[in-house]
């Protein structure tokens, strides 16, 4: 095991051991232990109480953080050309067709989101060995797959996230930036949390949100309380 370095060594003095914060001092603290030179993402790692093998167990979907992510999200519309003018003025950073279907099967992948439309999605296909492992693959439950490009691209540039459940019954999801505010980071993961709660499958049995941790890139990871979310 790596050493810790002496930042490392003050941050963890700072968290009180087996205290579970609340979501206004959590946000505080992280903001208090984060000391990097760039803008740490600020992290929330949420085990759910659900067995996600199980197809009505499955929790994903999608979130508009009301402060954004505070990353620069690049874009890529993958529309006909009817469509171009319409995504480009959304703020896509990249609009075509078949000559990105070219770069991406030549592995070019340099982009956060795709958004697409429905007649589309029969192309993105073969493209799926490459998309789907990185988490590009545009899909109708993200709203990713649309007829209303304009919006879906002004949606994600504004701060929407998709986020799914992993084999552990876990959601990962980057919430905001350690520069933002310690209310904004409380907001964004209030937004997230409660959107969470509303998914809550009916064949879910039991304790619903079995712990929460927030953190930063670099920092180690702060306990939340789940009874005050």
């Amino acid at each position: 095991m790596a050493k810790l370095t002496r930042k490392q060594k003050e941050a963890r003095a700072k968290i009180e051991k087996d205290k579970l914060y609340s979501l206004e001092e959590a946000s505080a603290l992280i903001k208090e232990i984060t000391k990097t030179k760039f803008d740490a993402s600020v992290d929330l790692a949420v085990r759910l109480g659900v067995d996600p093998r199980k197809a009505n167990q499955m929790v994903r979907g999608v979130v508009t953080l009301p402060h954004g992510t505070g990353k620069d999200v690049k874009v890529l519309a993958l529309v006909t050309p009817d469509k171009e003018e319409e995504a480009q003025n959304a703020g896509a950073d990249f609009v075509g067709l078949d000559e990105y279907l070219e770069k991406i099967k030549g592995g070019w992948t340099d982009v956060d989101v795709i958004i697409t439309m429905p007649s589309v999605m029969g192309k993105l296909g073969p493209l799926g060995r490459i998309l789907g492992p990185r988490g590009l693959m545009p899909n109708p439950k993200t709203g990713t797959v649309t007829m209303d490009v304009a919006k879906a691209v002004s949606d994600v540039k504004a701060g929407k996230i998709d986020f799914k459940v992993d084999k552990a019954g876990i959601v990962h999801a980057a919430i905001g930036k350690a520069s933002f505010s310690a209310d904004k980071i409380a907001g964004n993961a209030k937004e997230l949390l409660d959107t969470l709660n509303k998914m809550k499958p009916a064949a879910a049995k039991g304790v619903y949100m079995r712990s929460i941790y927030m953190s930063t890139t670099m920092s180690p990871s702060v306990q939340l309380d789940p009874k005050t979310v």
